[in-house]
């Protein structure tokens, strides 16, 4: 991976803060475990007759969205409502740069109005970095997905579910099933699986649908999904990437599922109180059969859930980190002008 991804420096503070949330890469256990805990407060608020927090009361977050999604964005706008801010949803295909605006113009117009924090999705891998490097200098950025590159929230809401169903990540053996190859998400959940100390991760796919760096990312591969759920605690599904798909990739969605797809049969194959989970959307009977999504042991619905819990606790606490940030520049310039008078 191109070292102009691995933006640590600019995703904190200097005292260690979120104030962007661009991808996992470089980020250590405490502020990992940070996150999860403080999705976890935030559970209780879905549960209210009044689901409100007042945190981000008086921001204003805009969902940039360049490619589709409905799961990721409904979550992003119920978070920012969750926490009281304003939020703006930019119709891409009938936005300005559909007439020729440059992306630089319109980020500088939405700044502009005093957007805080901009959530971003994005076709291109690094478009949430360039975004936050170069654009917005006063404005947190989250990335709601980029390219192959990384999908940091869904991952860290599937942390969350496995925390809550299996108590810890020590010991846990985890396989990802699918499509790896085209898939940012199963990049950012190897990276957190790592980070927060389960014993292995494996990834089952045929090798047609495997990238050339799997092995620096850390992570077991079998092309033979018998070995590869071999006693598993957690068993990931993803769904099969067409639109990132080039090329004949799969005879055929039938024989992917034939071999790879996950059914009772194979499920048995892990251990007996392993959860199955899948980020969404499903290709029943091609990732996994409906028997075994709407099962006892599948969690699926409990992620969905964990994702606005996730993305409040990210926002705001990029948020306050962002604000501390202001907070430094404003005294050191009053100190400065104070100085010169």
């Amino acid at each position: 991976m191109n070292d102009s991804f691995r933006p640590k420096q600019i995703q904190l503070n200097r005292y260690g803060q979120l104030k962007h949330f661009l991808t996992l890469d470089g980020l250590d256990k405490l502020l990992l475990t940070e996150i999860l805990d403080t999705a976890d407060s935030f559970i209780e608020v879905g549960e209210r007759s009044i689901k409100k927090v007042p945190l981000l009361r008086g921001k204003t977050v805009v969902n940039l969205f360049f490619e589709a999604s409905t799961r990721t964005r409904s979550t992003f706008e119920l978070a920012a409502k969750r926490l009281s801010a304003d939020v703006l949803n930019i119709n891409i295909s009938t936005s300005a740069t559909s007439k020729g605006e440059s992306l630089s113009d319109m980020l500088q117009n939405l700044e502009a109005m005093a957007s805080d924090m901009f959530v971003v999705r994005h076709a291109q891998s690094g478009a949430p970095h360039f975004i936050a490097s170069a654009v917005t200098p006063q404005v947190s950025i989250i990335n709601a997905g980029d390219g192959r590159h990384a999908h940091p929230t869904q991952a860290m809401l599937d942390m969350l579910t496995i925390r809550q169903h299996k108590g810890q990540f020590d010991g846990l053996v985890v396989a990802i099933v699918g499509d790896i190859l085209h898939s940012r998400v199963a990049r950012s959940q190897i990276q957190a699986l790592r980070t927060l100390g389960a014993a292995e991760v494996r990834v089952v796919a045929p090798n047609t649908l495997l990238p050339s760096d799997t092995d620096a990312l850390g992570a077991r591969v079998y092309n033979d999904a018998r070995a590869g759920l071999r006693d598993v605690d957690v068993i990931v599904m993803l769904r099969l990437q067409k639109e990132r798909m080039e090329g004949a990739l799969l005879p055929s969605e039938n024989e992917f599922y034939r071999l790879y797809g996950l059914t009772d049969e194979k499920l048995g194959w892990a251990k007996p109180d392993a959860i199955v989970m899948h980020p969404g959307p499903i290709n029943r009977g091609v990732e996994i059969a409906s028997s075994v999504a709407d099962g006892s042991q599948s969690v699926i619905l409990n992620q969905v859930t964990n994702g606005i819990a996730v993305r409040m606790a990210v926002m705001s606490m990029a948020m306050g980190g962002m604000t501390v940030e202001k907070n430094e520049l404003a005294s050191t310039q009053a100190e400065l002008t104070a100085n010169v008078r």
